[in-house]
């Protein structure tokens, strides 16, 4: 029974770190993503899925840096 709430708790421990990168911006700002943002080639602007899944978008030139978590 022990080992069970263990695994339990284990799973949900990883479920709550569902950000993978986070997006460090000339002001000071970091955002969080779900996935690798993506450079949209025609706009210049970089993509990418906040936290509750919504799709954002910022420009490449506002963007300092890229972190992998």
């Amino acid at each position: 029974m022990k080992h069970w709430i263990i695994a339990a708790c284990c799973v949900l421990g990883l479920a709550g770190c569902a950000s993978d990168y986070i997006i460090a911006t000339n002001d000071g700002q970091m955002l969080d993503s779900r996935d690798k943002p993506r450079l949209d080639e025609n706009t210049g602007l970089l993509e990418y899925q906040d936290e509750e899944g919504r799709t954002k978008q910022i420009p490449q030139s506002d963007v300092r840096q890229i972190i992998e978590r």
